[in-house]
């Protein structure tokens, strides 16, 4: 996981009340005096009496100062005392410009991450990442493999309640199902003491979220490689039973390297868990703005459509900078998503090509039934369209089942008329006035007369 801003919007799941690992963040506050500060960080410490050894140690691994820097403001600090000088460990620090106000700022949740963190055996917390109503998401170090991963804690005050324990257990064992590179890779899930956590793969990058709220829109080439990428993500899932629920910009990562990862699987159930379908049935879980009808109406059977229509949505997100449907509340939106005719992204945002727009809207059909049955046909479309070609599964149900259809109810609705018939190239005159009836009379008048003569004769 990484971190990424938090808008307040409509694009959190409902109505279940689930984690959302985006940190929190808009308008930087100003940074706090240095005194509160370390009233800050002696509460978060908890009165302990090593605050500049935790703060020393803080500050070099998160590399805001260097280990002689730190020795240099220790060395101060403890002559300061000798001289009844008042300044601590974080003045000297400041003052010395080995950090900035806003950077000791956050140490006071670096060390509640340390104190959530010696909880946790094997892992070093390296600070909060964000903080959900299900749970908070932090940074940290696992020890044995020295590498960087993210561990989302379950709070305390769910830890009483059997249903929240048993979904975040879920999502751990759903993700370790799945192994693939464009998946967010689970690690470990477990409890230590009162914490129930979940070790997940870290992503030094951002989400597709960050992008939409910083850029507007996604340019048409970018916004289909990341679809095709999040595709091969789900066509594993789907491959291997799961559907993931929930596919939405802030769980669609983009590291460092430019390598999509589909993340959370907390929504996420197989296919052919009857007994969760029949408990769920009814219920709509997902996230308003991209969910898909048959996810609203909490039907029994939900397959891998639902997950195409959601990335649909998304993908409608990515190139036309507006949610496919909106509203005042969830209800609203979600009645769109049910009854409402979808705005073609191509009208919306004239610079598509009819291609990619063809395709958003067979994955947007309101019926499963007319949209792509796998991922994989999905896929063939959305190569094609980022080769700059027609995408032909798309366009061929375009042509067929609206072309044809209109053309058919035109026909039909048409009044029957008798049609003229053309007699251009045919000659009108009556016949016994055509030469070569004439000719044809006189002979025969001709011979008539012979023969009675001949006959008269002979007589």
């Amino acid at each position: 996981m990484s971190e990424s801003p938090r808008q307040p919007d409509l694009s959190e799941t409902s109505p279940v009340s689930k984690a959302d690992t985006a940190p929190l963040s808009g308008t930087p506050a100003p940074a706090p005096s240095v005194a509160a500060m370390e009233e800050a960080l002696q509460e978060a410490a908890k009165g302990g009496t090593n605050i500049e050894t935790l703060v020393g140690r803080l500050v070099i691994d998160q590399g805001l100062a260097t280990p002689e820097e730190v020795q240099h403001a220790l060395e101060l600090s403890r002559q300061n005392r000798e001289d009844q000088n008042q300044r601590s460990l974080v003045q000297i620090l400041v003052d010395n410009e080995y950090v900035t106000r806003r950077q000791v700022s956050r140490l006071r949740q670096m060390l509640e991450a340390e104190r959530s963190g010696q909880k946790i055996p094997g892992y070093r917390v390296l600070g909060k990442l964000g903080a959900g109503a299900m749970a908070t998401v932090w940074k940290a170090k696992q020890l044995s493999l020295d590498r960087t991963v993210a561990i989302k804690v379950l709070p305390r005050k769910f830890t009483s309640s059997q249903q929240f324990i048993e979904r975040f257990y879920a999502e751990g064992r759903s993700a370790a199902q799945l192994n693939h590179p464009n998946i967010v890779q689970a690690y470990d899930v477990g409890k230590a003491g009162d914490y129930h956590y979940f070790v997940m793969e870290f992503v030094d990058g951002r989400t597709v979220h960050d992008d939409i709220v910083k850029h507007k829109r996604y340019s048409e080439k970018e916004a289909v490689e990341i679809a095709i990428q999040v595709c091969e993500a789900l066509l594993h899932a789907h491959e291997r039973g799961l559907i993931h629920r929930d596919v939405k910009p802030k769980n669609i990562m983009i590291n460092r390297e430019g390598i999509v990862k589909l993340a959370d699987m907390g929504l996420a159930r197989a296919i052919s868990d009857k007994e969760a379908a029949e408990a769920e049935q009814g219920k709509a879980f997902g996230t308003p703005y991209y969910i898909s009808p048959e996810q609203i109406r909490g039907e029994l059977k939900i397959g891998p459509p639902a997950d195409i229509y959601s990335l649909g949505a998304t993908l409608y997100h990515m190139v036309t900078g507006n949610v496919p449907f909106d509203g005042k509340n969830p209800s609203a939106v979600m009645h769109k998503h049910l009854k409402e005719a979808l705005v073609p992204p191509d009208h919306v945002n004239p610079r598509l090509s009819a291609g990619v727009s063809e395709v958003i809207e067979m994955m947007m059909a309101k019926d499963p039934r007319q949209r792509y049955a796998t991922c994989r046909d999905l896929m063939t479309d959305l190569r094609a369209v980022k080769e700059g070609k027609t995408p032909p599964i798309a366009h061929k149900d375009v042509f067929d089942s609206k072309a044809l259809a209109s053309l058919a109810s035109a026909e039909a609705a048409a009044p029957v008329e008798e049609l003229p018939v053309d007699r251009s190239g045919v000659d009108l005159r009556p016949a016994w006035r055509d030469p070569v009836v004439i000719a044809l009379v006189a002979l025969l008048v001709v011979s008539v007369t012979a023969n009675i003569l001949q006959v008269v004769l002979k007589e």
